[in-house]
């Protein structure tokens, strides 16, 4: 299957995935939540999501490219990992 090139595509498939595995959508609502900026309840538009600086970062040191969007498996299997390895 072909990688997701944009965020919203993957957002879409990896709800889809956690809608037939619960405990990966567990794990991914974690993820999601760790990843959130901490003060993100105040400031517009008030939803938990990681600040852009952070993830372009996170991106370029991952995949060399700020601009990347990661694949499927990749995000899966990080969620596991972090429940397995660092037990949360």
């Amino acid at each position: 299957m072909e990688a997701p090139t944009r965020w919203p595509a993957l957002v879409t498939r990896l709800a889809l995935r956690a809608l037939v595995n619960p405990r990966l959508a567990f794990d991914l609502l974690r993820l999601a939540w760790s990843f959130r900026a901490r003060d993100w309840y105040r400031r517009a538009p008030f939803l938990p999501v990681p600040p852009a600086d952070y993830l372009r970062w996170r991106m370029f040191t991952a995949y060399g490219d700020e601009r990347a969007v990661p694949p499927l498996e990749d995000v899966v299997r990080f969620a596991r990992w972090r429940r397995e390895t660092m037990h949360l």
